[in-house]
């Protein structure tokens, strides 16, 4: 706690602060409050982990800071930083944020130090969406049609972007919810952040396509006379991600693949697995490739690290952080060893545990290793005690029978939580909630055990998941805050991939014995597909058909989200420019098959 150096750099190149530090849409409803951490700082309470806390009052820090000469950053107006740097005749902009209220904001407040400079380029590192939500706020769509504004991003950006937002988007943001601790009251006994950053803002979520692909490492790019060398990292902390170079300035953007923590393998609201082998080797790879002329390296959250020597010695170290427990895991998988038995046992070597970068304050040591097992073992353990397990509820009813019921198990679990076995008071208690939910007593002790551990934990999300569990016991549910399936995300679906979450969406046992063939005539781009619902299974092909289909509908492509979204409404229809030949209530009785996403499903209850 004595080491001062975070302090110094999170601080360092301050030049002013948004005042008073929240965004509001236009509306008038705040949709970013910054302020509402002002209790961060000095010594821990009892109810924050001091590691935590110190994590917090770091990343709750807010302001426009140099960087280097011509680089800026905007820290604290959202769960990521916004980059700023100066060209010939205007200002790129980097990674701009989630919210276009607090894009534009961060924007203001760089213009109010800097001078009025129009926005002469986007880049987006990756394609997660703290990354490029907001670019509505810096830039106008006619300014990128006209080719005055490119948009820079790696290869198969908006694949990815919007993929992950549609396919498995509802259950992410309801788990989102947890993790950033949506619902809870900010202070010291609720959400104190999430160790990557505060929380994320809550306003107008916006995309706009790239205009310029990044496809291969060493490929340069001049915008605006700025130099920028990059280095492509997909599959590491983003499934398309890459750093960016700017040679005449001496400085490295490593996008989210090295911060100032552990970050995540699997993030605790779900996603794919990702690849702590190939992000150790791009690390290896930006050292070798830019180390030796290198003043500073700074990410898209948290502050630089300044200094060849001590940018080097972070790389490094974030690249040791993430080989050794890929190669720990392995090695211990390989002796026998399950993913819980790994995630109790390992240890970081001595010069990881004292770099508060390698703080689990987002990711953790524990998640992380289950994850790689996860990754390469699938989620059986090999135990075939564990191959055919009851669900929940059931296997809830058969744990109380064999302990006596809930009323004992609530007694004993009394006990082991005034002992401080919190992990194990949980886990009995869970399953006497899921057999009988409206068991308050159970109901309560858990939700106090749930406090405990999240008051206990290092890690921001898991205070958050603990405590937002403890929330919805005692209150019930809060649903999920925002929805990612916005107007622009739908927009820059591929006809495919529109096909692709419709056909997740068939209630299937309602359509067992329903076959249905109907046509799509996309007019605009000269592609029919057929699709075809068949036991229970929506699939489709753009290959020439000879049966007939039971209905056309010929339709520009840009009008199949309203389609999709809108029903079979004849109104609806014909003002979205459909046209039907064939059975028209085909497509109705298609639609009527899918079912809505839930976005407020129970998880700490049946």
């Amino acid at each position: 706690m004595d080491d001062r150096q975070d302090f110094a750099d999170a601080h360092r190149g301050f030049l002013g602060a948004l005042e008073p530090a929240t965004v509001k849409d236009a509306a008038g409803r705040v949709v970013w409050d910054n302020d509402s951490y002002t209790f961060l700082g000095g010594d821990a309470p009892a109810t924050v982990n001091p590691s935590l806390w110190r994590q917090s009052t770091l990343t709750a820090v807010h302001g426009l800071f140099e960087v280097v000469d011509g680089i800026y950053q905007v820290r604290g107006l959202d769960l990521s930083n916004v980059s700023f740097v100066e060209g010939e005749h205007g200002v790129i902009v980097i990674d701009p944020l989630i919210s276009v209220e607090t894009a534009g904001a961060a924007l203001g407040l760089y213009r109010r130090h800097r001078g009025d400079r129009p926005v002469t380029g986007v880049v987006y590192t990756h394609s997660h969406a703290d990354h490029f939500g907001g670019v509505r706020g810096v830039v106008q769509q006619s300014d990128v049609d006209a080719g005055r504004v490119p948009i820079v991003a790696p290869e198969r950006f908006i694949e990815h972007a919007v993929s992950e937002n549609v396919f498995a988007g509802t259950a992410m943001a309801r788990r989102a919810g947890y993790m950033y601790g949506a619902a809870l009251p900010r202070g010291p006994q609720g959400q104190v952040g999430t160790g990557l950053g505060q929380t994320t803002s809550t306003g107008t979520f916006t995309v706009i396509p790239p205009t310029l692909s990044v496809s291969a490492t060493g490929q340069e790019e001049v915008v605006d006379g700025v130099r920028m060398v990059f280095q492509m990292a997909p599959d590491s902390e983003a499934p398309a991600e890459m750093h960016v170079y700017f040679p005449d300035r001496r400085a490295l953007c490593t996008a989210e693949n090295a911060t100032h923590v552990l970050h995540n393998i699997l993030t605790i609201r779900g996603a794919l697995v990702r690849d702590p082998h190939r992000w150790a080797g791009y690390l290896t790879e930006a050292i070798d490739l830019f180390g030796a002329d290198l003043d500073v390296v700074f990410a898209s959250h948290h502050w630089p690290t300044w200094g060849r020597e001590r940018a080097v010695e972070f790389l490094a170290l974030q690249r040791d952080l993430y080989a050794y427990l890929h190669d720990q895991t392995l090695r211990m998988l390989n002796q026998g060893m399950t993913g819980p038995e790994i995630a109790e046992v390992i240890e970081l070597p001595p010069a990881l545990q004292d770099a508060w970068h390698a703080h689990g304050y987002y990711g953790s040591v524990s998640h992380n290793v289950k994850a790689i097992y996860q990754r390469y073992m699938g989620w059986y353990d090999g135990n075939p005690a564990h191959l055919w397990t009851h669900p929940p509820v059931e296997a809830a009813h058969r744990y109380l029978d064999y302990m006596g019921g809930a009323d004992a198990v609530v007694a004993k679990a009394r006990t082991s939580y005034d002992a401080g076995d919190f992990r194990w008071v949980a886990e009995v208690l869970n399953h006497v909630v899921f057999a009988q939910p409206d068991h308050e007593a159970a109901r309560e002790l858990l939700a106090d055990t749930y406090e405990q551990l999240g008051y206990g934990a290092e890690n921001g999300t898991w205070r958050c998941a603990y405590l937002s569990g403890a929330y919805e016991l005692r209150h019930g549910g809060f649903g999920t805050p925002v929805s990612p399936v916005t107007p622009d995300v739908l927009a820059q679906l591929t006809p495919e991939q529109l096909l692709d979450a419709l056909a997740v969406r068939v209630n299937s046992r309602q359509c067992w014995r329903e076959h249905l063939a109907l046509d799509l005539d996309l007019t605009d781009i000269g592609t029919r597909y057929r699709l075809v619902l068949r036991n229970g299974v929506l699939t489709y092909t753009a290959a020439a058909q000879t049966a007939p289909a039971d209905a056309v509908l010929h339709l520009p492509a840009t009008a199949l989200p309203a389609v999709a979204t809108g029903g079979a409404d004849p109104g609806a229809l014909a003002a979205a420019g459909v046209t039907i030949d064939g059975d028209r209530t085909a497509i109705g009785r298609l639609l009527a098959f899918l079912d809505a996403p839930v976005p407020d499903f129970a998880i700490v209850t049946p």
